[in-house]
């Protein structure tokens, strides 16, 4: 083969904004021109070295170090070679290739000692004409082969023997790989759209999967940690399946690289033009560079100044498993790297992508064609390999031409890169830390708010006490100046006998106070123990909460009412009647004695529990549209209700005592204190804001599929993310927590997002980044509800096929699905004191669970 020798050390670098200087971010090391084209070929790349087909029937080994000086020709086969593999172990070094004529084993490091003595190397023949080789793969042990052969899988030793021949596939094997947690499972894929799991031991087929996609799968990679795969098509799907132990797969996780693609440009053009006000000059100069290294096809100079690019299809050509891409530069005390959170490296036509596994997005990205200094635009294969903790090494090769070019990527200059308009000096936290500020600066905030009604209402008690009389009893207990003096001023009572008073005295006063705490080791409520109709008719439950002692549970109800069932669901309930409209939520207060309903006729309620007539009600004046979220807040000390575009923030008194003549006189009140507009956004979907503890954050989301955070100690907006969801999100679930367990402060920045067709997402309040997002229900139209427990370690959902999914907080894959509903399940409640989740259907029924 020709080789001429293009470029050396060619660098790409860009100015970070942060210091100005240039950095480094990716390297071609080093680039030839072959005498034949070697795109479609199977290239590999490892931990040291790299490899690829010299003059078509000769091996040419580069060591990624150094590829000039320490270059390796090796040669053996008679015909074209069409895939290349190493193994896993990195002594020795085993490299596989394949032509259709012989499938040669060869030993690095022993090929390039036989050079040094002046030997021909040689490698071990382990196959013969098993025809045109499309893919090759080691088992995690060295000592198996699986060699893709049209529609065929050989599995070789290194005897030469053919251990197995797998067949079932209707169009080409195009990847094979061993599953590194048990060596004797083989996952393929084919032209034909599918992945099949092979057991080696018995030559069996264990899992045959449907049609995933629209084009044939071109990729496969084994993630062996979570038990996981993933599978890459040439139209840029992706879709992450778990290996449970049954032999059964579950999709976990389904990714289009071409909308992740345009969200994350979308994101990162917003936070250009957001930081072009505060650090113009840099802004220029990275636009004027033209080659930031998150730039895409849909952002360029040309972008920022409103141009566009036609969109293409982006082909998996390769995928390798890492480490979580920034984790080595995000704050030790976040949460935004959960235990086992990991990226994916994707390399496309392109460019490389790096997927965070854990939600699905891109974290960043590499385009070929906007950095100056490579030689390959477009990639017709692509092998991926970690060189360092910090580097990864992709070797590539033209698809038109005849180039193949080592890149050299640094992960760390890269991530800084991905950070360097993040959002973390915000540094946001659900639990109060500052005091609260005396002046506001656009609205009155927290702190004159509540001081102001408190003063209020202290001058409104003194004006009404003033004209009273001093007693208001016809009998007066006496002083005792007048009486006798005692003569025995002690005498103990030994054994006292406990009347029934006692008792319930007992009983009343531990209500006030937790006597149990919740079991923080229990196992997921999963098992059948209750079931109830809450009607006869089938009657939709809109929303379903838990009183905080978990004693009660109030079921909101499309037929206008409101019932309030014991925690077990026996017995008949209390019915709350009289809004016209199906009640949207509901809520309780601290003290369990008054519950909050909002409707759909434009109205709010409160109701003393132990009574029919509500204490307070606000109407259509108050409300533009239908409150879609309501609920007490500060530990309840405001009402905090949306409508429209905005929400409000009420202060009230509740008295629910009658004047014999004016008996019609309602003594409750409520008073607007402030109101909050979302935005750009026609209405405001969900709210959500803790009450258990004091807390001056409100989260909303909107129709724009947006997620503001409102800051009320400022009274103002402070982050708002746009594209939080595909769709608008429905509920907004936070980490309450509960009385009854303990959780470490951090937890509660944690909080739960969920669309429908979009899946739920799980947040960190204090970077705003989604950290893990949650698939497997089905969500596709109505606005199935979420709970999470108390304990903080199980999330629950709704689903459309009529049945309830429990996820590990911390795992993308549902741990249990509960069955045996006979509608689709719309709403649910974890019980905050023990470990129960009840569950409601849009046919009227109710169904509780328990470990």
């Amino acid at each position: 083969m020709e080789c001429s020798t293009k470029m050396l050390a060619s660098t790409t670098i860009h100015r970070s904004a942060e210091n100005g200087y240039l950095k480094e971010v990716i390297t071609e090391k080093h680039c030839v021109q072959s005498s034949t084209p070697l795109s479609h070929i199977q290239l590999a790349c490892c931990w040291k070295y790299c490899v690829f087909p010299h003059d078509k029937r000769d091996v040419c080994v580069w060591n990624i170090h150094n590829p000039i000086l320490q270059s390796l020709q090796l040669k053996g086969h008679h015909q074209a070679i069409t895939a290349l593999a190493f193994g896993n172990h990195q002594e020795p070094t085993l490299l596989c290739s394949a032509a259709e004529d012989y499938i040669i084993i060869w030993d690095v490091e022993a090929c390039r000692t036989s050079i040094q003595e002046g030997f021909v190397p040689r490698g071990t023949v382990v196959g013969t004409l098993l025809g045109k080789v499309l893919y090759l793969c080691f088992s995690p042990d060295d000592q198996t082969l699986a060699t893709c052969a049209d529609d065929k899988i050989y599995v070789l030793n290194c005897k030469e023997e053919i251990l197995a021949v797998l067949e079932g596939h209707l169009g080409v094997v195009t990847a094979a790989e061993f599953c590194p947690w048990q060596v004797n499972i083989l996952v393929s894929i084919s032209e034909d759209r599918t992945f099949k799991v092979w057991d080696l031991t018995s030559n069996a087929l264990l899992y045959q999967s449907a049609v995933l996609s629209g084009s044939p799968l071109l990729s496969l990679c084994m993630d062996n940690r979570p038990n996981q795969f993933i599978t890459g098509s040439a139209n840029g799907q992706l879709d992450v399946f778990t290996l449970l132990d049954s032999q059964q797969c579950r999709r976990v996780l389904h990714i289009d690289l071409q909308k992740e693609q345009q969200k994350y440009c979308s994101k990162i053009q917003q936070k250009v033009r957001l930081s072009e006000n505060s650090d113009a000059n840099c802004i220029n100069s990275l636009g004027n560079c033209k080659n930031l290294h998150y730039s895409s096809p849909y952002l360029n100079g040309n972008d920022l100044e409103g141009g566009s690019r036609a969109c293409i299809e982006l082909p998996i050509l390769r995928m390798s498993h890492c480490g979580y891409l920034l984790s080595s530069l995000l704050k030790k005390d976040s949460s935004i790297t959960p235990e086992g959170c990991s990226s994916l490296w994707i390399g496309t036509i392109n460019g490389l992508f790096n997927i965070n596994l854990a939600t699905g997005e891109i974290d960043a990205t590499v385009q070929f064609e906007d950095h100056l200094g490579l030689s390959i635009k477009t990639a017709g294969s692509c092998a991926i390999g970690n060189g360092s903790t910090n580097k990864i090494f992709c070797l590539i090769s033209s698809m038109f031409g005849k180039d193949i070019a080592l890149l050299e990527v640094h992960m760390n200059e890269l991530a800084k890169m991905c950070l360097q308009y993040s959002n973390e000096e915000e540094s946001l936290s659900v639990i109060a830390r500052i005091y609260l500020v005396e002046n506001g600066l656009d609205f009155p905030v927290m702190g004159s708010l509540i001081s102001a009604s408190d003063m209020a209402g202290e001058e409104e008690a003194a004006s009404s006490i003033k004209d009273k009389p001093v007693v208001f009893h016809t009998k007066v207990k006496s002083s005792g100046y007048t009486s006798a003096p005692r003569v025995n001023m002690f005498a103990p009572k030994v054994n006292p006998s406990r009347s029934s008073n006692s008792v319930k005295k007992e009983k009343n006063s531990s209500l006030k106070g937790v006597t149990k705490e919740y079991p923080l080791d229990s196992l997921a409520p999963s098992k059948l123990h209750a079931r109830v109709a809450v009607s006869n008719q089938p009657t939709p439950v809109c929303c379903i909460q838990y009183s905080g002692d978990g004693r009660l549970l109030a079921v909101g109800l499309a037929d206008k009412s409101m019932l309030v069932y014991n925690s077990s669901l026996t017995g008949s309930p209390t019915v709350f009647k009289g809004q016209d409209g199906a009640v949207n939520c509901v809520g309780w207060t601290q003290d369990n004695k008054w519950l909050l309903t909002a409707s759909e006729d434009r109205s709010l309620w409160i109701w003393p529990v132990h009574g029919s007539t509500p204490a307070l009600m606000l109407g259509g004046e108050t409300f533009s549209k239908p409150a879609r979220s309501a609920q007490f807040y500060y530990m309840d000390k405001f009402i905090l209700f949306s409508s429209g575009s905005e929400f409000q923030l009420h202060r009230y008194n509740l008295d629910i005592s009658r004047d014999d003549i004016r008996s019609y006189k309602r003594k409750s009140k409520s008073r607007l204190v402030g109101k909050f507009k979302m935005a750009d956004t026609q209405e405001i979907s969900c709210l959500s804001a803790v009450n258990d503890f004091y807390s001056y954050i409100v989260l909303t989301a909107g129709t724009n599929r947006a997620l503001e955070v409102f800051d009320l100690n400022v009274g103002r907006s402070v982050v708002t993310v746009p594209d939080a969801h595909a769709r608008p999100v429905h509920q907004i679930c936070q980490n309450n927590g509960s009385v009854f367990s303990t959780q470490p402060s951090e937890s509660y920045n944690l909080f739960l997002t969920s669309a429908i067709t979009d899946g739920i997402k799980l947040w960190d309040l204090r970077t705003l980044r989604s950290v893990r997002r949650y698939e497997g229900h089905h969500n596709r139209c109505h606005p199935c509800r979420i709970a999470l427990s108390p304990c903080g370690r199980f999330l629950a959902t709704g689903s459309e096929d009529k049945c309830a999914y429990l996820f590990e907080l911390g795992s993308s894959n549902f741990i249990h699905k509960l069955s045996g509903h006979t509608e689709t399940v719309i709403a649910l409640a974890f019980s905050p004191s023990v470990p129960k989740l009840t569950t409601a259907t849009l046919d009227g029924k109710l169904q509780l669970f328990v470990p």
